[in-house]
């Protein structure tokens, strides 16, 4: 016992002798840390000067167009927003809408991205390739094909009459309804997709442990699972739902002009009235309310959920 403290003792003496001999390189050390991180930000000053130009630079100069009228600075198109109703109308659209499609992706989504999750992993390849299929395919035809299936010739129309579900053959168009069909199916896949690499990384041994120790299965997957795989619940939602608000092609078609979007708005203040202020003005309040939003989804479930990432 008394050999063993003595080593202990010059080993404890070794390492005192090595942290004062260190300490005389201590400032060399900070130095050559410091270069270190200098030539890291210098390696990735290309990527800032490309995000600025890319990102910084438009939606600066689109905030800028919104405060001026003519040669002069001014609230004129924010005014006109609180003045007319149609612009509160067609915020509110395009709201609910982008809202209804992320609560829809997920209700249908989770499921899919479950099942996938589970599957041997050369099925769920195959399983995942039908997902990504319609990624092959433009916008345009994946909306002239809803066109086709929700007209009144179409398959989905005339059952739904037959059954007495609809009264007019064209109540799945031309509305709300259609647009919120199309819109799903286009956005489904941005949910899957995260939410599946989510899922693939669990730890199911975490489930088996929570069924041995006498969980049943509904409260093992609500107590174990659902909780784990948010994270990826919270990014796909968020995937879909600011892109759902930017959606141009979809509403312009299946609402038939009437379904506004505000893209379309936009669009028509610059195309049809050549107004760039005005238009910028909208493009400012749709990025500040889906940033207002994303704000309150973090008060309440944090910041890192709410963008999907997880600890």
């Amino acid at each position: 016992m008394r050999q063993r403290t003595d080593k202990e003792n010059a080993i404890s003496r070794r390492s005192r002798t090595v942290l004062l001999d260190a300490r005389p390189n201590a400032p060399a050390l900070m130095l050559a840390a410091r270069r270190e991180r200098g030539a890291m930000l210098l390696l990735f000053a290309p990527a800032f000067v490309l995000l600025a130009a890319l990102v910084l630079l438009p939606v600066g100069w689109l905030f800028y167009l919104s405060f001026v009228e003519g040669a002069n600075y001014s609230l004129a198109h924010y005014e006109r927003m609180l003045t007319y109703s149609s612009y509160a109308t067609i915020l509110w659209v395009t709201l609910k809408i982008s809202i209804i499609v992320s609560v829809i992706c997920v209700l249908v989504g989770y499921p899919v991205a479950y099942l996938l999750a589970q599957l041997p992993r050369a099925v769920a390849v195959l399983s995942l390739s039908l997902v990504i299929v319609p990624f092959w395919t433009s916008i345009l035809v994946r909306t002239y094909a809803w066109l086709v299936l929700l007209g009144a010739n179409g398959p989905i129309s005339p059952l739904l009459n037959q059954l007495g579900i609809l009264s007019d053959p064209l109540g799945l168009l031309y509305n709300q309804v259609g647009t919120t069909i199309g819109m799903t199916h286009i956005m489904l896949p941005f949910f899957i997709l995260p939410l599946y690499a989510v899922l693939r990384s669990f730890d199911w041994s975490l489930m088996q442990a929570a069924s041995s120790l006498g969980a049943p299965p509904i409260s093992a997957f609500l107590r174990v699972f659902l909780p784990l795989s948010l994270p990826g619940v919270w990014a796909g939602a968020v995937l879909v739902f600011i892109q759902a608000l930017g959606f141009y092609i979809t509403p312009a078609l299946l609402g038939g002009g009437k379904v506004t979007f505000v893209s379309m708005k936009i669009a028509s203040n610059v195309q049809e009235y050549f107004d760039w202020g005005a238009a910028s003005a909208f493009g400012v309040v749709l990025l500040l309310s889906a940033l207002l939003i994303l704000a309150i989804a973090s008060r309440f479930i944090g910041l890192e959920r709410a963008l999907g990432v997880s600890r």
